[in-house]
């Protein structure tokens, strides 16, 4: 393989890298961005809304007895809980899936670097 040719070969490899960053910086841009914090900011706010309507309605006109107020913020904490529950959960597969694909490109670069080992000796 003569310097021009292997330039050429490091050149496109090069070329090919950047391409997948590219990409990759684009999913990542994708996910988790602007309107899945705007969503959750209006979940927060209302689930906020809700438990202190509840708390200002308990203590100005006892409208509900305190247990039935108690049970209702119960569950929404539960609920919230369990929402961040399941974020967690996506971002973990997430995650998992952004390490399986880099082993997975090692694993094509180790290949390509056992190939070119052997045809340099």
């Amino acid at each position: 393989m003569t310097p021009t040719e292997r330039e050429q070969e490091l050149s496109r490899e090069l070329e090919e890298f950047k391409q997948e960053k590219e990409r990759i910086k684009n999913i990542l841009g994708s996910l988790g961005g602007n309107i899945s914090s705007k969503k959750e900011k209006a979940i927060n706010i209302a689930f906020l809304v809700v438990v202190l309507t509840f708390f200002t309605l308990e203590v100005t006109t006892h409208w509900l007895p305190s247990f039935v107020s108690l049970e209702v913020g119960l569950l929404f904490l539960s609920i919230k809980i369990i929402w961040m529950m399941y974020n967690t959960h996506k971002v973990s597969h997430f995650q998992f899936w952004i390490l399986n694909s880099i082993e997975f490109r090692m694993n094509q670069m180790d290949k390509k670097i056992n190939e070119m080992d052997k045809k340099l000796k």
